[in-house]
């Protein structure tokens, strides 16, 4: 089974297994919750089965470096804004919607980053200086990089689908 660094394989094999033998619009179903393009996700279940979870990432990403914009704008669609706990302070929640907004404003659609890495102690502060240091962003290098981080949230979604959701 190909390694993934941080994933132990086991985990990932049954997971992968049952994915590689879900009914086609059970695994495309799924895959939409990874990323909300219908190209992808279809282009994905189409391709099962993968050998191993190093498989199924590396298409992912190839899927994801074909979308069309058109396709990335539907994955950006159903992407959910990040978002605080309702016990955050009152001025979190502000900081972030008005930060949210100055972006969508700019860019034309939400503000997407991939935090799996991320303490969510740390979260907030992360999207902030995400979307600030966003804003100074060009159109077309914003593009490349929400489709990038668009790639990343898919990766680290099928990961969890694999160890944790089948």
């Amino acid at each position: 089974m190909g390694g993934v660094p941080g994933v132990p394989p086991a985990d990932a094999a049954a997971g992968l297994a049952r994915f590689n033998e879900a009914p086609f619009a059970t695994a495309e179903a799924a895959l939409l919750e990874c990323c909300g393009s219908l190209r992808w996700a279809h282009r994905m279940a189409a391709h099962r089965p993968f050998p191993d979870l190093a498989s199924l990432l590396a298409a992912s990403d190839e899927a994801g470096y074909d979308l069309a914009p058109r396709d990335i704008a539907e994955a950006l669609a159903a992407e959910p804004a990040p978002c605080l706990h309702h016990d955050a302070p009152r001025a979190a929640h502000l900081a972030l919607q008005a930060a949210h907004a100055a972006y969508e404003s700019r860019f034309g659609h939400s503000f997407v980053i991939c935090l799996d890495t991320c303490p969510p102690s740390q979260a907030v502060d992360q999207v902030l200086a995400g979307i600030r240091v966003r804003l100074a962003h060009e159109v077309d290098e914003e593009r490349a990089v929400t489709a990038d981080e668009l790639r990343r949230l898919a990766r680290s979604r099928l990961v969890e689908l694999v160890t944790e959701g089948w």
